[in-house]
This record gives C-alpha cells, sequence and structure tokens, in this order.
C-alpha cells in the first residue's frame, strides 16, 4: 500500500512509466480490469433482490458520488468502480456518476491533507473507506501502529466536521475489513518492508466508525475474522475481484435499507 505524492492527478502515460510499461499495454491492461468491474457488476444485478436494492439507493437524479480511501478503492475494479457500473445499468436515465478520490498506503492523516480538494469539489455524498492503513504496523514485533487510535479518532472527528461545516453532502462510513494475518506476514513484497496488520487493530479502528451516528457498513463484522480466502489476493491485504464484489453488495445492502450499521 505504498503511497505516491500526487498519485491522483498522475495521467496513464505517467502511470505506464511508473510501472515500466508501454503506454499501449498500461492501457490495455486497464481496459481488462474495467470490463472486469463491468462484469461483476452485471453479475450482481443478474440477482434481482439486488437490482431492487440498487433502485432503493438514496440517490436523487443526477447525484455526485465521491468514493474516498486507500487502494482498496483505487484499484481499477474497486467496490466503486463495480457500483458505479451497477448505476449505470440499473439507472441509466438518472446520470449518477461516481468518481474515485484514493491514494494507496495513505492513513486517515493523509486523508485530512486530500480533504480540501473532496469539499471544493462538493458531493451528494461522501463514501469513506478509509483507516485500514493506520493500523499498519512495521516489523516481527511491533509495539505500535502507524496512528495511535486516539489520534484516529480525532482524524476522523475533523473529517465529519469538516463535512458537515463546509458542504452539504451527506456520508456513507466503510470500515476497515479484516485481513489474513498469515498470508501478509509471509508475502514477499509486504515481508520485506517490515509490513504486518494485526486485526486485533484494525477491529479498534473498526470500533471507532461503528460509533459514528451516520450510515456505517461494518466490513470487519460482515466478513468476520476468518473471512473465505477467495475474496484476498495473495499478499492477504487486497482484494480480488470476488472480494471487492462481496464489498460492493455490502455497501449497497447496507446503503439501500437506510440502517446501515
Amino acid at each position: 500500500m505504498a503511497s505516491l505524492p500526487g498519485a491522483a492527478a498522475l495521467t496513464e502515460p505517467m502511470r505506464a512509466a511508473l510501472l515500466g510499461l508501454a503506454p499501449d499495454i498500461y492501457s490495455a491492461e486497464l481496459r481488462r480490469l474495467r470490463a472486469g468491474a463491468k462484469e461483476a457488476a452485471l453479475e450482481l444485478l443478474a440477482d434481482p433482490v439486488v437490482g431492487a436494492m440498487v433502485d432503493r439507493l438514496p440517490l436523487r437524479p443526477g447525484a455526485r458520488v465521491l468514493a474516498f480511501g486507500d487502494s482498496h478503492t483505487s484499484d481499477p475494479q474497486s467496490w466503486g468502480a463495480i457500483l458505479n457500473e451497477m448505476l449505470a445499468v440499473r439507472r441509466p436515465m438518472d446520470g449518477i456518476s461516481i468518481d474515485v478520490s484514493a491514494v494507496a498506503g495513505e492513513t486517515t492523516t493523509h486523508g485530512l491533507i486530500r480533504m480540501g480538494g473532496v469539499i471544493a469539489r462538493n458531493p451528494d455524498w461522501i463514501l469513506f473507506f478509509i483507516g485500514v492503513n493506520d493500523a499498519r504496523t512495521q516489523g516481527p514485533a511491533p509495539s505500535k501502529t502507524l496512528v495511535a487510535l486516539e489520534e484516529t479518532a480525532r482524524n476522523f472527528e475533523e473529517l465529519r466536521n469538516r463535512v458537515s461545516r463546509e458542504t452539504k453532502s451527506r456520508c456513507l462510513w466503510v470500515t476497515p475489513p479484516p485481513v489474513l494475518e498469515d498470508c501478509v506476514s509471509k508475502h514477499g513484497g509486504l515481508s520485506c518492508f517490515g509490513v504486518r496488520f494485526r486485526n486485533e487493530d484494525i477491529a479498534r479502528v473498526a470500533e471507532v466508525i461503528a460509533a459514528f451516528d451516520e450510515p456505517v457498513i461494518n466490513l470487519f463484522e460482515s466478513l468476520g475474522l476468518s473471512p473465505s480466502r477467495e475474496l484476498f489476493m495473495e499478499d492477504g491485504l487486497h482484494f480480488t475481484l470476488e472480494g471487492q464484489k462481496r464489498i460492493a453488495l455490502e455497501v449497497v445492502r447496507g446503503w439501500s435499507d437506510g440502517r446501515a450499521r
């Protein structure tokens, strides 16, 4: 979940260069990933119950929605991309758009820095899915998380205050999900940098969010401490397309019934 300064502003050729790929190869892969998100949306909508949920989402025609987060959301096949495709298929005449403002590796502290840009866009809804990197630890025997829980809570409160004071936006909060701790600790790309995640730390962040008096999708609770491995990539942290599809379903289910917790 390494972060790049100004990553949200990078053009496709710039992203291709950073990955060491030719622009045409990068574009082709991006198209493939986006096609996967669309296919996932169609698979979800094949269930008429899910379609009815999308119909009930509290979104007026022309609503502007912004999905705000880290690498769980910046993925071209993310839950936000899948939800956008679901709305395009199920409610095409409503002209609802879901934009993504997400940077891999960000903590809630980084999120505070980026909030000015979000506020300037004045969306009708902001879907917050951030906080797992606050619970990140370093080294085989960590003694602290990257962001102390008290500071995480203060950051969330400041995010909420800025939205309420400076916009008319409504908020939906998604808690960080559990990880597969054994996979994280053994993954070469993460372990070589000493990256660790403990579900006990993530649970504390989720508890802070779950206490909000706003709609909350509690992924930590719905996925459970032993989530299916098919939902995760081999690093045990990031989600496969199947995992992103599950997140999109949880968001639609909780958001549509007005009782998201």
